[in-house]
């Protein structure tokens, strides 16, 4: 038999002790903070794939897009959406449907605004002259016209 001496009591109590799983000193916040996060971090991800993936193949999104950039002053960034929906298009024209030709004409409208923005004049006038081809209106005659009077007078191109 096992004595009950004071020794033997004290190793029997921290064999007890030891069995159990240390105490958890989080808070109820901390655990619900925990909680709320560990399917954050796996579903941001899968988020932003989607996004990006959704974007990817839709040129009204990248026009879009490039319009708040533009009207944000993110002269680059509305330069490189404008020309993903011009690379998106660049099929076989016949092919595309008349809003595709809107939103083709509009990408280059805007590309040829931003591009006169960063005084590239000639860059500008060759992007105003393929809208008006695409969707020849007032607006696309009329910037053409500007572009080539602003190169005429001696800007810089």
């Amino acid at each position: 038999m096992i004595q009950n001496s004071p020794q033997n009591m004290h190793l029997m109590l921290m064999d007890f002790l030891l069995d159990f799983p240390p105490p958890n000193t989080k808070n109820s916040r901390s655990i619900m903070i925990d909680y709320i996060s560990r399917p954050c971090q796996l579903l941001l991800p899968v988020f932003l794939a989607l996004m990006i993936s959704a974007c990817q193949e839709d040129p009204s999104r990248h026009l879009n897009l490039g319009n708040w950039y533009l009207q944000k002053g993110l002269l680059d960034e509305a330069i490189m959406e404008y020309r993903e929906v011009s690379r998106l298009f660049s099929g076989d024209p016949s092919q595309l449907a008349r809003d595709e030709f809107q939103i083709l004409g509009k990408a280059h409208f805007k590309l040829a605004i931003a591009y006169t923005k960063k005084g590239w004049w000639a860059y500008a006038l060759n992007e105003a002259k393929r809208s008006f081809d695409i969707t020849p209106n007032k607006d696309c005659h009329d910037l053409v016209g500007l572009i080539e009077t602003k190169i005429a007078q001696g800007i810089d191109s």
